[in-house]
């Protein structure tokens, strides 16, 4: 109980003291005369309840007439005064701890939600007490307040119980006496509060985690619960391995119902094996649980994979026999739960073989099989070898439906090691390369995350380079070679020099990113790429326009889309452009391939190379003769599109601009150089046609001048050899303007508009070296080519 001194103490000191009043001598400076307790505005209950007979030994104030005065400032919403009243009521009670039991016991309106007269009751006293911690409580006075305030605390909302755990110190209570009454309101059937005074008291290590969770859990306060175990490791254990044996088969949620009061409206679909399956990986998550706690809902999910694997092979037809298999072993491993599973599930979609010879890969004993499976074990060995021939038969006779690679075996090279990437890099970082590029990663099957690339493939025209990246970055972060590794991968894409192909190629460098984050930036910084996905979107568009024109695409006959007795998917995406360009498509079933597992079989190897090898063909022959694919004549503009510009009438081109693979703009030299080169004559001038100007390149030797004319079948970047070789200007056309004019001295590569007639194209050349042509050099060489015409204007 505070004495009368220390209670006029801290009236004192909770007194405003007025302007002008000297705080040494208590008396004012100006003639203003010193405030009493009573006097100062709004102490309503000082002025109101102070009794003019009392003696010089006052008693302490009545509780519930302070309760009163309060509830009338309540009532008028008088926020300020009343906490300034709650102060000064305070302060006249003898026992201001006991005193706010009173009042909270006999008032029901502080029960509420949200802000009440008993919030503020509570809050201003542990503000006060706070602020003169003398007030504070100790020994067997203290026990029997805190007896007395659990009865509070079991009714009064949550925003009252820090308040009141705080003034009343029972975190120092005894233990037992907590548990206690924490247990009484739990049998009660007062679940939520028995679990949120628990967390609050910090009381969960002694309590018994199924006991206090599972009926929050059938009154779907999962929140709850979650909160309950959030800082406790072993009781987050406890409950996941708690709501795994609910997965259990077999398992009846009513059971569990019955033993709780007040749950018998839970929602059985709330606790189905789906339901529960997502709660509990979402709390694995939450709470990096090892998985391995909950078997059951882990075979459930498992389950599910293999009834999708299932589904992919037998109905869609989109897996093959080597993919799927691979897939059904790392899921079903040496769980045996599975294995049976399994063996129900190829007895539906398959025959008695299969499930034969599953059963004697998983080893199951045979008293665990159906009868006619184990029946059919006997004959195993003979089907097997039957089986091996039927199924290489089979995958000869696909051959020639599909692309194929052109290149020998040989040439594929696939890549482990620091050492073996070096040669890798020497012929792929050279200045106007032309490389192909793909990734492939283990299919996620709809589990969370971006794929990790598994394999990154770079072709070039005569070989193929396959880098493990998985095992390359492992290796690299041992040997400290990471940065290196990295720093090549970023100057290939990086460098304009070199051109990559790819399809769709922001996927790809996303998940390089996620891979690596050091490569996270690599799509921002890339250049000289070209995505062949535009372009089979112009061929989309373009398609039945060049149908009419009787192009003819090599599509499979009815009976081989119709094979094993199921329907074909059609082809798609880089398939079908493959299809339309080079007339078979991609052979796509080594795509869901599981692409972490080593080694790689024979089959995935050589999907991975031609996978990047046929980006080099597709775009040579759409160079080559773009129009027949109704793309544009100009190539790059059907590659990155158009730059915006406004209508102007039909005219020739003066000045030389190809865009480039990045969009830009890159612009050769101008038709009229403000500094024309010395005039020559036809003999002097030695060119290299590129073999999309051939017409140009036979025009130009009427008229006397040195040409070498590239044939169909030579690659582009043949003219730079011979230009170098020989001191002869390029002429060429389109986006090999930029592979090829990095590879020769400046101003010996001449880009001419392809657009135009060869004489156009000739009298431009001419005009732009300054090359004089004469009657003599015209026939001189019309001797020896029939057919030459002297050119006008």
């Amino acid at each position: 109980m505070l004495s009368r001194d220390a209670r006029s103490s801290v009236v004192a000191a909770e007194i405003p003291r007025h302007h002008g009043q000297d705080p040494s001598s208590g008396e004012p400076e100006l003639g203003i005369p010193t405030l009493s307790p009573t006097s100062l505005p709004g102490a309503t209950f000082g002025r109101m309840n102070q009794d003019s007979d009392s003696s010089d030994e006052p008693t302490g104030q009545d509780p519930l007439r302070l309760l009163k005065t309060l509830q009338l400032l309540w009532t008028k919403n008088e926020i300020a005064k009343l906490k300034e009243e709650i102060r000064w009521g305070f302060a006249g009670l003898e026992d201001p701890l006991a005193g706010l039991l009173d009042m909270l016991e006999n008032s029901s309106d502080w029960k509420g939600k949200g802000r009440s007269l008993g919030y503020y009751l509570t809050t201003e006293l542990q503000l006060w007490i706070k602020e003169y911690p003398a007030l504070q409580q100790s020994g067997s006075r203290l026990e029997k307040l805190q007896a007395r305030v659990l009865g509070t605390l079991a009714q009064c909302p949550t925003n009252l119980l820090d308040p009141l755990i705080s003034i009343y110190q029972l975190h120092t209570a005894d233990r037992n006496c907590l548990l206690a009454h924490v247990s009484h309101l739990y049998h009660k059937g007062n679940y939520k509060e028995a679990a949120v005074l628990s967390m609050k008291l910090k009381l969960q290590p002694d309590q018994d985690v199924e006991k206090m969770c599972t009926p929050l859990l059938l009154q779907d306060k999962t929140n709850l619960v979650e909160d309950y175990v959030g800082e406790h490791p072993e009781l987050q254990s406890k409950l996941l391995h708690i709501l795994d044996t609910w997965c259990e088969p077999g398992f009846d949620i009513g059971d569990i119902s019955r033993q709780y009061q007040g749950t018998f409206r839970y929602q059985p679909d709330k606790f189905n094996r789906k339901t529960l399956s997502k709660l509990i990986f979402r709390l694995l998550d939450r709470f990096n649980v090892d998985p391995a706690l909950c078997p059951n809902v882990i075979n459930q999910r498992h389950l599910r994979t293999l009834r999708y694997l299932f589904y992919k092979r037998f109905v869609e037809k989109t897996m093959t026999q080597e993919n799927w298999t691979d897939h059904v072993q790392n899921t079903v491993g040496e769980n045996q739960w599975l294995q049976g599973h399994l063996i129900q599930l190829l007895l539906r979609y398959c025959d008695l073989n299969t499930a034969a010879r599953w059963a004697q890969r998983c080893n199951l004993p045979k008293e665990t099989l159906p009868y006619e499976v184990a029946d059919e074990l006997q004959k195993l060995q003979i089907q097997e070898r039957a089986e091996e021939t039927k199924a290489l038969n089979s995958e000869e006779s696909k051959k020639k439906d599909y692309y194929q690679l052109p290149i020998p075996r040989a040439n594929v090279h696939f890549l482990q090691t620091w050492e073996e990437t070096l040669p890798c890099w020497e012929k792929v970082l050279q200045p106007g390369q032309v490389v192909g590029i793909d990734m492939e990663w283990k299919p996620s099957f709809g589990m969370v995350g971006k794929p990790r690339v598994s394999l990154l493939q770079i072709a070039l025209k005569d070989e193929v380079f396959l880098l493990d990246l998985s095992q390359l970055l492992e290796e690299a972060e041992l040997e400290g070679r990471k940065e290196k590794l990295l720093h090549f991968i970023q100057l290939l894409y990086s460098d304009p020099a070199i051109t990559k192909l790819g399809y769709g190629m922001s996927g790809d460098l996303s998940s390089l990113a996620a891979t690596c984050s050091a490569l996270k930036d690599t799509d921002k910084q890339a250049q000289g790429v070209v995505d062949l996905l535009i372009v089979d979107k112009q061929l989309q568009k373009s398609s039945i326009d060049w149908r009419k024109g009787g192009r003819k695409v090599d599509v499979l006959s009815p009976e081989q889309s119709y094979k094993d007795g199921g329907c074909k998917q059609p082809e798609k995406g880089l398939s079908l452009l493959v299809q339309h360009v080079l007339g078979k498509p991609l052979d796509k079933t080594e795509q869901l391939s599981d692409w972490e597992k080593r080694p790689l079989r024979e089959e995935q190897i050589l999907y991975a190379a031609s996978d990047a090898y046929c980006l080099l063909e597709v775009y040579e022959k759409l160079c080559k003769d773009p129009a027949s694919f109704g793309l544009s004549s100009d190539l790059t503009e059907s590659l990155v599109g158009k730059p915006s510009m406004k209508p102007r009438a039909k005219k020739q081109l003066n000045k030389q601009e190809v865009p480039s693979p990045s969009g830009q703009q890159c612009k050769a030299s101008k038709t009229e150089p403000s500094h024309l080169p010395a005039p020559i004559s036809p003999k002097e001038f030695s060119v290299i046609c590129d073999n999309m100007l051939q017409g140009l390149g036979r025009y130009l030797r009427c008229l006397g001048v040195d040409v070498w004319i590239l044939e169909n079948e030579d690659d582009h970047r043949k003219a730079a050899e011979i230009a170098r070789q020989e001191g002869r200007i390029i002429l060429t056309s389109g986006l090999p303007y930029q592979t090829l004019r990095s590879q020769v001295a400046e101003g010996r590569c001449f880009s001419v508009n392809c657009s135009e007639k060869a004489k156009e194209q000739a009298l431009q050349v001419l005009k732009h070296f300054n090359v004089r042509v004469s009657l003599a050099d015209i026939f001189s060489r019309c001797q020896q080519v029939p057919g030459c015409h002297l050119p006008r204007g």
